[in-house]
């Protein structure tokens, strides 16, 4: 699409007792740049990464979730990986943030919830990790809990999860595909007034930039002006656009970035930047009532490990991770386009996937398919 174009309103009727299976963005023609997918699309492209959700939904009050990324299948706090957290604006409560940057290492699974379900969370991954085989003797561990505020679709003063919630999300993390739209961490989210909620995507570089998977998810539950693909989606719900929610922008998004390349902290560092890339790309500013997180960590072989981990070390004063190859900076330009890519995708996803939920202060709309096919048609952004 080249210059300025009009924007499209439709009217259109959602109904809560009709709704079917809901595409991924692939589904109807939607292509987000040249770099093919890995397999499944995912974020467990990258081999190692599991995947666990619970999804909360008691009444039309209670709309919340856990949603747990695991980088590998042993003891994380054991087998560390690397890792950077990298913040776009910082209106959230990111725990865990600031150990990951000091040290460059991810030591616990990455879990995300409501604000107000933070310190809940945080404290049932001390559970799980405390309870490892080999951390009997652990007197220290830093759980990395993200969040973003699903208040309207859920009564968040209730405080909904509980360790179990958490528990059963660690528990059950596998590889494979990924569930998608209002499911575990998404599922009381609201992004761009309409239902948001997890994403996800990937991207496989040809073997001439490495040959490396990034996949990436989100939790989307920010505002701003939706473009798909650079088209401008407006659609209007009889007189009412979506959802009756701040028209500034605010609102949040944790987008987290695996890779099975080999990068220590600063190249993850720079890894995460580029999501925020992609995060743009949708129409979002990054508003001040925004908390705009990406948490960006490697599988990549950095220590003794056979699949990717950090091993122990048995206390010498130099570790073979310390010491390893890493990719070189003249080649990180593929890793970062793969990485735009994949984060634009996943949040498109993340709405398209999404059902029309009816919550705690009200009802929230999927995003409607056929109005948004029909707009990029129009603009010629998919095929007609």
């Amino acid at each position: 699409m080249k210059g300025n174009v009009p924007l499209l309103f439709l009217l259109i009727a959602t109904s809560l007792g009709a709704q079917t299976q809901r595409p991924r963005a692939r589904d109807i023609g939607i292509v987000v740049g040249s770099l093919p997918t890995g397999p499944l699309n995912a974020i467990t492209d990258v081999a190692g990464v599991r995947i666990g959700h619970t999804t909360i939904a008691r009444g039309d009050s209670i709309n919340a979730g856990i949603t747990a990324i695991l980088p590998h299948g042993g003891n994380p706090f054991r087998e560390k990986v690397p890792a950077a957290i990298v913040v776009g604006n910082g209106f959230g409560k990111l725990a865990g943030s600031t150990q990951v940057n000091e040290l460059g290492e991810l030591e616990s699974p990455i879990v995300l919830t409501c604000t107000l379900c933070v310190p809940r969370a945080a404290d049932a991954v001390l559970t799980w990790l405390l309870a490892l085989p080999g951390n009997e003797d652990v007197r220290s561990a830093n759980p990395v809990v993200g969040e973003t505020n699903d208040g309207f679709l859920n009564n968040i003063r209730a405080r909904p999860i509980t360790e179990a919630d958490v528990l059963s999300a660690l528990r059950g993390a596998a590889d494979g595909p990924v569930a998608e739209g209002a499911v575990g961490a998404g599922r009381g989210t609201v992004a761009f007034g309409w239902k948001g909620g997890i994403g996800t995507s990937s991207r496989k570089l040809p073997e001439k930039w490495g040959g490396w998977t990034v996949g990436v998810l989100v939790q989307t539950n920010f505002g701003g002006e939706l473009r798909i693909v650079g088209v401008p989606i407006e659609i209007r719900v009889g007189a009412q656009h979506a959802a009756p929610l701040p028209t500034n922008g605010d609102g949040s998004i944790i987008m987290v970035v695996a890779t099975d390349a080999p990068l220590d902290h600063l190249r993850l560092v720079r890894l995460a930047n580029r999501a925020l890339a992609g995060l743009a790309r949708t129409g979002s500013s990054m508003s001040n009532g925004s908390g705009d997180y990406v948490i960006a960590f490697s599988t990549g072989r950095m220590g003794g490990s056979s699949d990717g981990r950090i091993a122990p070390s048995a206390n010498p004063p130099i570790r073979l991770s310390d010491t390893v190859a890493v990719v070189r900076n003249d080649v990180m330009s593929g890793l970062f386009q793969a990485t735009i890519d994949a984060t634009e995708e996943a949040i498109y996803n993340s709405l398209l996937r999404a059902e029309t939920v009816r919550g705690y202060r009200g009802t929230v709309r999927a995003l409607p398919v056929d109005s948004t096919i029909t707009i990029l048609k129009r603009h010629g952004a998919i095929p007609r």
